[in-house]
């Protein structure tokens, strides 16, 4: 074996040194402002749409309708969509257009 190949093994070749200065971090991003209006707006239609279809669901069983008791839908709180972030819920909750009910649910203030 050369003097050149023996320089070649993984086992000759010597670590880079570390250097002293410890690495600094990345520079942290501005913190993200909140939901736009208008995500807040679509978010809101999408959990009334989501009350809504639940509560014609829960209406639609037995025991209730015309000639029964004529009992309406007991739903009075929902799980929120999943299709947007629980800031924007909290957000929304915050504004006073929904009220955290506890368990992750919300319903709709006035209703």
């Amino acid at each position: 074996m050369t003097e050149s190949e023996d320089h070649a093994t993984p086992d000759a070749v010597s670590p880079e040194p570390m250097s002293p200065e410890p690495m600094s971090p990345e520079p942290v991003s501005p913190e993200p402002t909140g939901p736009s209006k208008e995500e807040l707006r679509l978010a809101m239609k999408a959990f009334r749409k989501r009350l809504k279809l639940t509560r014609l669901d829960d209406e639609s069983r037995l025991g209730y309708g015309p000639m029964s008791s004529g009992q309406s839908s007991g739903v009075a709180a929902i799980t929120p969509p999943d299709s947007y972030p629980k800031s924007v819920w909290q957000e929304l909750a915050n504004q006073g257009k929904l009220k955290r009910e506890g368990g992750g649910l919300y319903s709709i203030v006035g209703s």
